[in-house]
């Protein structure tokens, strides 16, 4: 194991440049595979997040105001450009952070580059509207769309970039300043992007990040009178605790919280396909995604054979190194969720379901953060696993009848972040999505996102949408100006 004093040292991103925690105390960052830590980060409070806001009020005011939208645009457009020519790098450090699989990392990086420039494009298309009245007198009333100020951003570990991308993003094209707080598990490649907009050329105070723990930088950067959004991905606990802190400020939030998604088969889909949706669905990323389609419900006409070829496939993944580019699956990212994932097997085998395929615990490989695939069958939707979120690679599989059966199912759960339905039938997809209560619905593929599409759930599973014009408007705040040229309208004893 590496000395900790000689491991790299990430200190904060403020105002343009990294800079040293104010109490000088950092932390270690691990590998989940190999179980070493690798680098420092500064630990942060609430000293650094008053002088990251402190920098993002100032940019909000001063250069960044100066900025015509087309501008911000074409700052965006370099900044995409250099994400480009940095994903390699900056995925090597997320992989190492995280354990999320090389072939995954870089494609998202890549992809990330894209994201932002279709932001970049949205930058000078926020355009208002004229709106006729009724009152006699008064020319005109219109719109203007203004960016709130500072925005808080915080993030989890399962996709780091992404997710900061999908606020990031929309929020500089709206014209917002903001301040990150990444998981303290993976900060990394947070700090390596956020130099990137120093060199697009962004203004000093645009983006800045304070790494460290939630309590003690992440409450107070909530908690900021100067914060007037707050952008969070994560549990539905902390997403609460987020919530009525924001409440007390009366600031706005966009949540993205978790999810149980329902994955519907009929018995009239492409099996095939719909096998492939199964798999990629609940064991890409390990399980580690809050869209994950952990309930496989099957029509039960199907549901034995369905069963034993999913299995079969199951069998097949190659857990290991994510470095290596032949592995499919990769270790749970922390220590905390690694055992949290295997209490929930236990809970699930404690009520009655029948475990197909895994179970189990890896020790022999990297330093044991490793849990083989697991598919249980004979669940009912009332059980825990059924019902709560486990963040790992757990497929619950629950049998249903018919159409009705199928949507009572689905929608039996605090959740509705995601849901896909795999038929060949075009009428009983578009009924199926029509009932579902959730916020994306995929018919007849599973995981399919994009930079010009909404993302968001209902009920528990947040508050707001991300990507897509939907992002930039939850940065705006809308103001209406009446215009009238009579003189005489504004004497309030004349009716009009």
């Amino acid at each position: 194991m590496p000395l900790i004093e000689a491991l790299p040292k990430y200190g904060h991103y403020i105002n343009g440049a990294m800079i040293p925690p104010a109490l000088g105390d950092y932390f270690p960052t691990e590998n989940p595979y190999s179980g070493e830590p690798w680098a420092l980060i500064a630990r942060g409070g609430k000293v650094d997040v008053n002088a990251a806001v402190a920098a993002a009020t100032c940019a909000f005011a001063g250069e960044w105001a100066k900025l015509t939208p087309s501008r911000r645009g074409k700052l965006l457009r370099r900044f995409a450009d250099l994400l480009i020519d940095h994903a390699q790098r900056i995925a090597e450090i997320e992989r190492r952070d995280n354990g999320k699989l090389a072939a995954e990392v870089v494609t998202q990086m890549r992809y990330l580059g894209d994201y932002f420039h279709y932001f970049a494009g949205l930058a000078d298309k926020i355009e208002s509207r004229v709106i006729p009245t009724d009152k006699q007198g008064v020319l005109f009333c219109y719109t203007r769309y203004e960016p709130k100020g500072v925005v808080a951003i915080i993030t989890p570990w399962n996709s780091p970039l992404t997710l900061t991308s999908w606020k990031l993003a929309p929020a500089l094209a709206a014209g917002c300043t903001v301040v990150i707080k990444p998981s303290e598990y993976t900060s990394a490649s947070t700090l390596e992007m956020a130099v990137l907009f120093g060199e697009a050329g962004f203004p000093k105070g645009v983006v800045n990040v304070v790494t460290g723990f939630g309590d003690e930088a992440g409450a107070p950067l909530v908690e900021h009178p100067d914060v007037a959004h707050i952008g969070f991905t994560g549990s539905e606990l902390a997403g609460q605790k987020i919530y009525q802190a924001a409440a007390r400020g009366l600031k706005t939030v966009t949540l993205e919280l978790g999810g149980k998604s329902a994955n519907i088969v009929f018995d009239d889909a492409d099996l095939d396909q719909a096998l492939k949706g199964a798999v990629s669905g609940i064991f890409s990323a390990s399980g580690q995604s809050c869209q994950a389609g952990s309930r496989l419900l099957l029509q039960s006409s199907i549901h034995d054979e369905f069963v034993h070829r999913l299995v079969a496939l199951a069998r097949q993944a190659k857990l290991g190194d994510p470095a290596d580019i032949s592995t499919q699956i990769g270790p749970i990212a922390t220590r905390p969720q690694f055992e949290k994932v295997l209490r929930y097997i236990q809970i699930a085998k404690a009520e009655g379901a029948v475990c197909a395929l895994g179970g189990k615990a890896r020790p022999d490989l990297g330093q044991g953060q490793f849990i083989e695939p697991t598919i249980f069958t004979g669940v009912d939707n009332r059980m825990r696993i059924a019902q709560e979120e486990i963040f790992g690679p757990v497929l619950c599989v629950i049998p249903f009848e018919d159409e009705d059966d199928a949507i009572r199912i689905a929608n039996d759960n605090r959740y509705g972040l995601a849901g896909a339905v795999w038929t060949r039938s075009l009428q009983r997809a578009l009924m199926v999505t029509e009932k579902l209560k959730a916020g994306t619905v995929w018919v007849n593929n599973y995981r399919a996102t994009s930079f010009t599409a909404p993302f968001g759930g209902y009920k528990h599973s947040g508050i707001g949408r991300e990507s897509g014009m939907d992002a930039v408007r939850e940065y705006l705040e809308t103001k209406c100006v009446w215009v009238s040229t009579d003189l005489d309208v504004a004497n309030p004893f004349i009716r009009r």
